[in-house]
């Protein structure tokens, strides 16, 4: 169909309203954070959990969730995605304890892997090849927008209506995007190979027992996770169906890459969780004040990704993916200022510093991921680096507040916390630093921008 038509528009509107929401949820999240301790009397492993159900069921279940799409139906799981994180929304927002609302958080996190590959996906066969470009190009760009649009509206919420506000906004996002999509969303299909449940399950209980330990701080369920992370590559070198196609890492720009995006997300989400925090708990910032304080970088990525992309084409990713993460490193050392009587000055500048590496490095080591792999294996590239990324993030929240000090009932008293964030952000100041040292030593073989297939699972890598 034509992006121009009436059916066109009406199913790019269902995709942004359903991607949006999902970003939403993992942009305002954190805001509340504080409130939810408040109120639910959730302590700091309470907090982490919140963060992290999400996370978990969500980063170890997209690669299947798409590929249960292309053999099931796309539009249909898409659906079934919608009103599952609606559900699991409505649930978070009813939650009568923070046990309640940790479960309620893994089962948005499968509604929200169910719908977030399906989206990019019904565009790509749903639309005209000559406006496919166009289609995504909108669907990213207003998906930034709701990116941006996150932190004010999470904030002002949690200002005005509590914390709970958060959850109940996404139903009437998921009733319109439902209506929407059974009007107007033609149902496809893609391939139908066999699904590797297998990977899928170990994945799954491996990344729990991780998280579990790391959060807990016990070497035992440490262990277990990472003895069945052996066994889930072990499984992926036999299975003829593999999750996870090894061979893509016998590349070593790719795997170069991957380390340095799993270095870089889990920096960057265990640096965010602690500013909030820290701007909240010991600044004293309001949630809306706080969502106001994080919002350079994204306005940052929203006007200059797509230069910084081209500058990536043309001079390739080597310096990027160097000065990007050693830029970012230098923001987490100037946020060692916010404290009790930071001024404003000493908020923005560094979230300036910040967005200005994000800027940098996101787009050249997104295409670079891409093009380091076969055209034909552009989208399950795309989608193993989306994982990285997201289980990167997770086990960062998880192992970074413990190895920084911040625990025990008092974990949120500024003579506790203070401490603890400042060691944070040197830890993450560090792997940011690495990450760029990493990619100067490894990332040296040109890499094939020519041969990269504008699939739709490479934008939101």
């Amino acid at each position: 169909m034509k992006l121009a038509s009436s059916e066109g528009r009406w199913l790019v509107t269902a995709m942004v309203l359903a991607s949006g929401m999902a970003f939403l949820d993992g942009s305002i999240v954190s805001l509340a954070l504080p409130d939810i301790d408040r109120d639910l009397n959730a302590g700091l492993v309470g907090l982490q959990w919140t963060v992290n159900a999400y996370m978990l069921s969500l980063s170890a279940l997209v690669l299947v969730a798409g590929s249960l799409g292309d053999r099931l139906g796309r539009r249909l799981m898409f659906n079934v995605g919608v009103i599952w994180f609606g559900v699991a929304s409505i649930l978070c927002a009813a939650a009568p304890s923070i046990e309640m609302l940790v479960a309620a958080r893994a089962l948005q996190g499968i509604g929200g892997a169910l719908l977030t590959p399906g989206s990019l996906a019904i565009i790509s066969s749903s639309i005209d090849q000559e406006d496919r470009g166009r289609a995504i190009g909108t669907w990213a760009g207003l998906s930034g927008v709701s990116a941006a649009v996150g932190p004010l509206l999470g904030g002002w919420l949690v200002d005005q209506l509590g914390w709970r506000a958060i959850f109940w906004i996404n139903v009437p996002l998921v009733v319109a995007t439902i209506v929407i999509s059974l009007r107007h969303v033609p149902e496809t299909k893609g391939d139908q190979g066999r699904i590797d449940f297998g990977g899928a399950g170990l994945t799954v209980v491996s990344l729990a027992f991780l998280t579990y330990g790391l959060v807990v701080e016990e070497w035992i369920p440490t262990v277990a996770g990472l003895v069945l992370l052996i066994a889930f590559v072990l499984h992926q070198r036999r299975t003829p169906h593999a999750l996870v196609p090894l061979e893509l890492f016998a590349d070593r720009v790719f795997t170069a890459l991957n380390i340095c995006t799993f270095a870089i997300y889990g920096a960057l989400s265990g640096g965010m969780f602690l500013l909030v925090l820290q701007l909240q708990y010991v600044t004293g910032y309001s949630p809306l004040e706080a969502g106001l304080a994080t919002l350079p970088p994204t306005i940052l990525l929203l006007l200059f990704s797509g230069r910084a992309g081209a500058l990536g084409e043309k001079f390739g990713p080597r310096l990027p993916m160097t000065f990007g993460p050693l830029i970012a490193a230098a923001s987490m050392v100037l946020y060692l200022r916010v404290d009790a009587d930071a001024n404003l000055v000493e908020v923005v500048v560094p979230g300036i510093v910040f967005g200005i590496g994000l800027t940098i490095l996101v787009a050249p080591l997104t295409t670079s991921v891409l093009a380091s792999a076969p055209a034909d294996q552009a989208g399950i590239a795309s989608g193993i680096n989306n994982a990285v990324a997201r289980t990167a993030g997770l086990l960062a929240v998880a192992a970074i507040p413990p190895l920084a000090g911040i625990a025990g009932a008092d974990f949120s008293s500024p003579e506790v916390f203070s401490p603890g964030y400042r060691i944070g952000m040197m830890i993450c100041a560090g792997m940011l630093a690495a990450a760029g040292v990493f990619a100067l030593a490894m990332i040296q073989k040109p890499v094939r921008f020519d041969e990269v297939v504008q699939s739709p699972e490479q934008d939101v890598a």
